[in-house]
Parts: C-alpha cells; structure tokens; sequence
C-alpha cells in the first residue's frame, strides 16, 4: 500500500474529527483553539503527503460505501482536485489564525459554533476535491452548503436571517432542481458518472442532448454565481469576516468553479465540449458576467460588498477558461482557482483588520487610514496586484493563460472582455489603497500612533500576502500540474 494511500482516509475524516473535539473544548477557548490550529496543519501535511505520487503519475483511491451497483462512495486523487485541497487546507491554518484575533477582538458570540462549522465546510471541501465521481461530489457539495447556513447566519439578526434564505434558497434550489437532474440524466444516458479522462459522453450523448445537459450543469452548480444566480454572494457578506474568506477563498465559490472544471474536464471532456452550441453560449454569458460584476463592484462603497462582487467577476474567469474548450483555457482556469484564492483571501483579511481596529466598513471612509494602519494596506495592494494580474503575484500567470486560451480559440471579444476587467479592477481595488495612503486623512485618523488589529490578525495578512508573491515564482510547477488536465 502506497504512502498515499495511507494518507487519504485520514485526510477526509481528520476535519469531521476536529469538529468534535472543538465542540468538546468549547468551554476552553485556548484549548479550543489550538485544536483547530493543529487539526488544520495536520490536513494540509496529510494532503501534500499525496501530492508526490500524483504528480509522479499516480492515482490513490478509496471506496467506501455503495448502496447502489455502480454508485459508490469513492475518492481518488487527481492533479486538480489535490491543488485544490491543499489550498483549502493551507488557507483554513491562516484562516484559523485570523479568526482567533478577529473572533476576539469583535467579542463576537458562538464562537465555538463558528469553528465546528468552519471544521466541518472544511470536511466537506477536502471530500468534494478529491471526489472520484459525481455521486460523491453532490454529497459534499450539499453538505458544504448546510455547514455554512449558520455561519451565514452567525448573527442570527433581521438581516442575517434573511442573507440565510437567500443564501440556502438558491444554492440548494439549483442543485436539487438542476444538478441532481443533470446527474441522473448523465447515469442514465452515459451509463458513468466517474471522472474519467476524456470524459464519459462521446459517442452516448448527442451534442444537442449535451448541450441541455452543460446548462443543467452549469446553472445547476450554483456557487460559481454565474449571473442571474449570483444574489446570495453579496447578500452573505453580512456574515463576520472570516466567513467571509471561506466563502470567497477557502470553500464555497471555489468549490463552485473547481466543480464547473471538474465537470467539464472528467464528464464532458475538451473535445466533445467543443462540439456543443450551449458551450459558447456560456462563454457569452460568462464574460458578460464578468464584465457586469467589475462594474457593479466599481459602484460599491462598502468594502465587503465590493469585494463580493470582485468575486463574481473572478469566479466567472474560470468559466471563460473550461467554455473556451482549449487546453489553454483549461490550464488558466485551473490556475486562476489557486491564484485567486490566496489573493481575495488577502483583500477580505485586510477588510477585517481594517472593521477590527478602526470600526470602519465603507471605502469612503479610508481616508488616510494607510498611516496608521501601513501593514494591513500595504498588504490590501499585494492582493489587489493579485486578483488584477499584475507581477510579481502569482494572479498575474493565470491571467496570461486565459489570455493566450481565448487567442487560441480565436475569440476577440473575450480578449477584449478579459483586457477591459483587468483595468476596471485596477479602478476599484486600487482606490482603497490610494484612499488610505494618500488623500488627507478624517480629523478622527489624524494624529494617531500607529493602530494594527490584533497580532493573530497581521500574522494571517503577511502569511497570505506573502503567498501571492511566491505563487509568481512557482508558476511553472502549478502550470505543468494543470496541463495533464486538458491533455498535454
């Protein structure tokens, strides 16, 4: 048995067992949380444990359950879906970190609540990425969306209450009403809903069935947030910070394009892709939403929100690169769910640093705040870098690729989307920034020392910062991982 082999049920049980023995210190909150830091460092080491024998070219597995013939529980471990984990699992140790300042320094209640929840979307990601078929993926993807109902919820006010209905409504209306249709549509006229190379339709789906079957795909995986389907993404924000970056950075919407890549890649395959009418219409729609969020999140002047909608814009660029149905693109895509992680997560940290020591929520109000506060700003401009593609962050490599796929693919006007979004980024994520380091600061900033948020806080910043910045010099091993994907 394989070193990996080893590794992978520990990897998917190890969150669901912190979970409860977090419940179980919660009347300690050191204990507490030091449970959660330590169960978070065992995953991500339990996860790159397996990341040499899949780049080598191997391929653990592990089946669990199969109440059906033919539909089992199982896992196997594949170049995407380990990149995605071990993102997952190394930003829930930063997360963690940032939570511990943040959770305390707002005296924020529940506190325990918030980390079994936070545990067990964690669970739910790690389950979901190393899915090794689309039965086992649509349990943790549900799972994933009840285990963040009431950390969307956390506050339990008017308006948290009303985020959760929006928040669950959706999600779950379109996975039950159009996911798990298109999955059992797959079953019963593909006879494989495994994640094979190549996919496991050619030559048993129409294109014109596929193609009704790509939408139901594509709308029914609702946490990429393509538009119309996006509401429940700002409407979140109400939710504490580092919920926040779960949602953005660490699980929800990245388990959303990670499964429109998956998808696209293991059940329709590249080639076949490409022969499907709905496959550029989603490309159509994907860049409209990406151009439509960029200048929605431009609008925004609370911070939280405007970064909301960054998301969308972004989330949608990973869309663009599976429709394109160029290796290219595939490659982007894949890349553009690693860089952007590590870059939102940075942005929505510094927006927590900046509401945790200066009580302040909207970018009007950041007026001079970069004297006082030179770490959590000078970090906010290393993740915006990021998320725009700019060097020397590791944004600026999956940027490129999408780039390079849509020229490839002899789309124009996608380039030309592509272009305009980076620059509409460069406007609205820039701002705060020149807000806080050069306009004339409020008469309440002036005259202040120097006003941090709590050291756990600025930990977390430096660390996730800092990854943006090596990203871009660990390009080509990200780049050569995502490459098996579409083939190359």
């Amino acid at each position: 048995m394989s070193a990996g082999t080893d590794a992978l049920p520990w990897a998917l049980v190890l969150p669901f067992l912190a979970a409860l023995a977090i419940w179980l210190t919660g009347r300690w909150p050191n204990l507490r949380e030091t449970v959660t830091l330590v169960a978070a460092v065992a995953l991500f080491l339990l996860l790159v444990n397996l990341l040499p024998e899949v780049l080598a070219g191997g391929r653990p597995a592990l089946a669990w359950l199969e109440p059906v013939p033919g539909l089992a529980l199982a896992f196997l471990v594949e170049p995407l879906g380990i990149s995605f984990a071990c993102v997952a699992s190394f930003l829930w140790i930063v997360s963690s970190a940032f939570s511990v300042g943040y959770m305390r320094g707002n005296d924020e209640p529940r506190q325990t609540r918030f980390y079994v929840c936070f545990a067990i979307a964690i669970g739910a990601t790690v389950g979901l990425a190393l899915a090794a078929n689309l039965f086992t993926l649509f349990l943790f993807y549900e799972l994933l969306t009840l285990s963040t109902y009431p950390l969307v919820t956390h506050h339990k006010n008017q308006q948290a209450v009303a985020a959760g209905r929006t928040y669950l409504g959706l999600l779950m209306g379109t996975s039950i009403g159009l996911l798990l249709l298109a999955i059992v549509a797959t079953w019963w006229l593909a006879g494989d809903i495994g994640f094979r190379v190549g996919g496991v339709m050619a030559d048993k789906v129409t294109p014109a069935v596929g193609s009704v079957l790509l939408l139901l795909y594509m709308y029914g995986i609702g946490k990429a947030a393509l538009m119309p389907l996006h509401r429940w993404l700002p409407a979140a924000m109400v939710a504490p910070t580092p919920v926040s970056a779960l949602l953005h950075a660490v699980a929800v919407v990245k388990a959303g394009v990670f499964t429109v890549l998956k998808v696209t890649v293991y059940t329709f395959g590249v080639d076949y892709l490409a022969m499907l009418w709905s496959a550029d219409l989603l490309l159509y729609i994907a860049t409209f939403t990406l151009l439509a969020a960029s200048v929605v999140a431009l609008r925004q002047d609370n911070l939280k929100r405007r970064l909301a909608y960054s998301t969308i814009s972004q989330l949608s660029y990973v869309v663009v690169g599976a429709m394109l149905a160029v290796s290219m693109g595939i490659v982007g895509a894949g890349m553009q769910i690693v860089m952007h992680a590590f870059g939102k997560i940075t942005l929505f940290f510094c927006a927590g640093a900046i509401y945790t020591a200066a009580h302040k929520s909207y970018v009007s109000e950041l007026n001079g705040l970069g004297r006082i506060m030179p770490i959590t700003f000078a970090a906010f401009f290393v993740g915006a870098l990021s998320v725009i593609g700019l060097p020397p962050t590791g944004g600026t490599w999956s940027k490129l690729m999408l780039v390079l796929g849509a020229a490839d693919a002899g789309q124009r006007a996608v380039v030309a989307a592509l272009m305009i979004s980076s620059l509409l980024n460069v406007a609205y994520l820039l701002s705060p920034v020149f807000r806080g380091f050069f306009l004339q600061p409020a008469a309440e900033v002036k005259g202040q020392a120097i006003a941090e948020a709590p050291w756990p806080c600025l930990v977390a910043i430096g660390v996730a910062a800092t990854g943006c910045v090596l990203l871009f010099f660990a390009g080509d091993p990200i780049y050569h991982a995502m490459a098996t994907l579409a083939g190359d």
